[in-house]
């Protein structure tokens, strides 16, 4: 293996790889760096964490001039998400200490101004999305007529995230005597049909073809009923620790419920998915990058854009939809060289899904025990839950209880107007004056009690009128 410094690189790009901490180049950069330095085009594929990126920052911004007062980009690198474009800028201006160029990143989910003002004064090396991007061309905010490089950084996700018509413009817009650079974790057809149109008799250099994955990365998958799979996250992150965690879901509402509910059982976890904004994604990573927060749950589409070192393990909770977003979920850990674990969960839904990815990776993925989980044990109490929240929605049973509420509540004021009532007839009784009975004439009988009003009955006086009868009927058969 060479050193960098038998690579060819300049005492100023030594001098930031001394400052960064590299030791030995990577395959990926002791391939590439020559290759770069000559002036050829590339392509070149390497699966993640393999250092892509100081393979083109280091060698193209050693070779790259600078841009007078308010023109450039000189370099121009190309990125689907916005994380990846942070970090390749935090690279960038690792480099740029020794090498003194000026860099700048434009991104969706910021305010335009900031960066319209950025471009204003000049850079040397401009990292951006692609929609961004294309907005401040519309805007006549940024010239691309002096880039001298070209990068295209995860190529396949791009043309997987439906960003070809907006690269291809972007290219369009670039002087065709220019040097590019395009990385991707693959090679596949689709990637050969771009190479050709933008590129001109590229170098190859290829580390990992498509469906490797890291052998420093042990993965293994566990079957699981889809209403367990809560209470099995736990269980996992109890039992092989929980201080360096990726969540990966499948939809950014499964993120935020698994968030909500980690959050609940006393995790630090944060949520990091396109509807949080820059602001928020940025900060989520950083307390993950410094200890702040433990877990991340995130979604694919910063499968590869989440570059945190030593990440402990990685756990699927859904089946990607995408064979190939299992490599890159997988490669957030065990990274540049260290050992890294991934389990997927897998429900009996998700078993094609599972065979496309093994036939991927030409590999049966292991099945995993946890010891300290009752899989029988969790269903049942799982369907029993669920079973009582289905109870609780359905209109029948929910009729039944308010009846049975209704009839409670009756009860409740029919007992408590019968006492009211007959105490209020004792007392009108008491004051009524008594009546002389005339002589050989029978004793009129008692008046039955007035029957209690039934409850609906809204006909008031009931028993009144009844009265008023009798003493009528009694009047009458006196006058006769």
């Amino acid at each position: 293996m060479l050193s960098f410094e038998e690579l060819g690189l300049g005492e100023k790009s030594l001098s930031a790889i001394k400052r960064m901490g590299f030791e030995v180049p990577t395959p990926v950069q002791e391939q590439s760096i020559p290759l770069v330095l000559e002036g050829r085009d590339i392509l070149a594929a390497a699966q993640t964490g393999t250092g892509k990126t100081a393979a083109f920052t280091l060698p193209s911004m050693d070779r790259l001039g600078h841009a007078k007062g308010g023109q450039g980009p000189l370099m121009l690198v190309i990125t689907p998400t916005r994380e990846l474009a942070q970090q390749i800028g935090e690279v960038a201006r690792e480099v740029a200490v020794s090498t003194h160029h000026r860099i700048a990143t434009v991104v969706g989910g910021l305010s335009y101004k900031p960066q319209i003002s950025r471009l204003k004064q000049g850079c040397d090396v401009l990292i951006a999305t692609p929609g961004r991007l294309i907005d401040l061309m519309e805007q006549k905010a940024v010239r691309l007529d002096d880039v001298q490089v070209l990068v295209l950084d995860e190529a396949d996700r791009m043309l997987d995230m439906g960003f070809l018509p907006a690269v291809k413009r972007i290219v369009n817009a670039t002087p065709k005597a220019r040097q590019t650079l395009l990385f991707s974790a693959t090679i596949d057809k689709s990637i050969m049909k771009v190479a050709g149109s933008f590129m001109n008799d590229p170098a190859t250099v290829e580390i990992a073809r498509r469906g490797d994955v890291a052998s420093t990365v042990e993965h293994y998958v566990i079957r699981v009923p889809q209403s367990v799979k809560p209470d099995l996250l736990k269980a996992v992150l109890e039992e092989k620790g929980f201080y360096r965690v990726i969540v990966f879901a499948r939809t950014r509402s499964r993120a935020d419920s698994s968030c909500r509910r980690l959050r609940r059982a006393g995790y630090k976890v944060e949520a990091i998915h396109s509807d949080r904004s820059q602001s928020q994604r940025k900060r989520a990573l950083d307390r993950f990058a410094e200890g702040e927060v433990n877990i991340l749950t995130a979604t694919d589409v910063l499968a590869r854009g989440i570059d945190v070192d030593q990440v402990d393990y990685v756990i699927n909770y859904d089946v990607p939809d995408q064979p190939e977003d299992y490599v890159h979920r997988i490669g957030r850990t065990g990274r540049a060289g260290s050992k890294g674990l991934a389990i997927t969960f897998v429900t009996p839904e998700n078993e094609g899904e599972l065979r496309a990815i093994e036939k991927l990776i030409k590999a049966q993925i292991p099945e995993m025990k946890l010891e300290s989980f009752d899989m029988a044990q969790a269903a049942a109490a799982a369907a029993e839950k669920s079973m009582a929240a289905r109870s609780g929605r359905d209109p029948e049973v929910r009729k039944a209880k308010r009846e049975m509420a209704d009839r409670s509540q009756q009860k409740r004021s029919r007992g408590q107007g019968g006492a009211k009532k007959g105490t209020a007839n004792g007392a009108a009784e008491a004051s009524k004056p008594k009546q002389r009975q005339g002589r050989g004439r029978a004793k009129a009988p008692a008046a039955a009690p007035a029957p209690q009003r039934r409850q609906g009955d809204l006909r008031p006086g009931r028993s009144h009128r009844a009265e008023v009868q009798r003493a009528r009927s009694r009047s009458r058969s006196r006058s006769r």
